[in-house]
């Protein structure tokens, strides 16, 4: 992780005691950790752990039981929702489909923050949706569908639409699901582009253990039974000097050693 002077500012993401949940239900329970500015930040965990529910209550989609998220120092869960709808232009979310509208050319789709959130007039608009196309290797794909483009393709789109407000903080949920190990490579690879380009922090809900030693700085472990967080650290060190058997067994597919990836 690049060290520089805006990781002296304080966390670019700050969580102490969160409880998540639907209705009835609570899914995690005293949850709290921080990312560092600049930081690749990997939440992790097997099927049905939290790791998307988790992700829900950081943006603001749904809103915790109890607990604090605080973005680059300022409250966002505790704020009213005015000021939550202010700082989330601070962050940008990719979703594990791309979310794309399937009505609309890969621009429009881009463009639709921009018009939202600034007072750029069409041309600019259309210029700039082009320009955040261009950074994720989409150039001259503009004018093309959703339903024209490859799965790799659309996520891609949908990370130049997250791009568009040049947010400070990038979320992706399961970034790398429904693509083959050469494109996930590739978004991998673009991931770490575009941190180490803009300083931008990142935050990854995933399983995939390639991508976690590939890119990942520092996870935490979600455990279902535990409702919580179970590890922190750098993957690596967990996976070689953890004595919890349910993070040896995610972080080495239950063989004892880092996989082979």
């Amino acid at each position: 992780m690049p060290t520089n002077e805006s990781q002296l500012q304080g966390p670019a993401v700050e969580v102490t005691g969160l409880e998540c949940g639907y209705d009835d239900t609570v899914i995690l329970k005293d949850v709290s950790f921080t990312v560092a500015r600049g930081e690749i930040f990997f939440v992790i965990g097997g099927s049905g752990c939290g790791k998307s529910t988790l992700l829900r209550h950081l943006v603001g989609l749904n809103l915790p039981r109890q607990g604090e998220v605080k973005f680059l120092g300022a409250p966002f869960s505790a704020a009213d929702a005015a000021t939550r709808r202010a700082q989330q232009k601070n962050f940008g979310l990719l979703f594990q489909s791309g979310a794309l509208w399937s009505s609309l050319t890969l621009r429009q789709n881009v463009a639709l923050p921009l018009e939202e959130y600034t007072t750029l007039n069409r041309r600019e608009i259309a210029e700039l949706a082009a320009l955040k196309l261009g950074q994720v290797g989409l150039a001259g794909y503009e004018d093309y569908f959703p339903a024209e483009i490859s799965g790799g393709m659309k996520k891609r789109a949908g990370l130049a639409r997250a791009l568009a407000l040049d947010p400070a903080i990038l979320f992706f949920d399961e970034p790398s699901a429904g693509l083959d190990p050469v494109t996930s490579r590739k978004l991998d690879e673009l991931i770490v582009e575009i941190r180490e380009l803009f300083g931008t922090t990142i935050v990854v809900v995933s399983h995939e253990l390639a991508s976690i030693y590939d890119i990942a700085d520092r996870v935490i472990m979600l455990e279902k039974q535990a409702q919580g967080i179970v590890a922190e650290g750098a993957p690596k060190a967990l996976a070689t000097t953890s004595n919890d058997p349910r993070v040896k067994e995610f972080l080495t597919r239950g063989t004892g050693r880092i996989p082979h990836l």
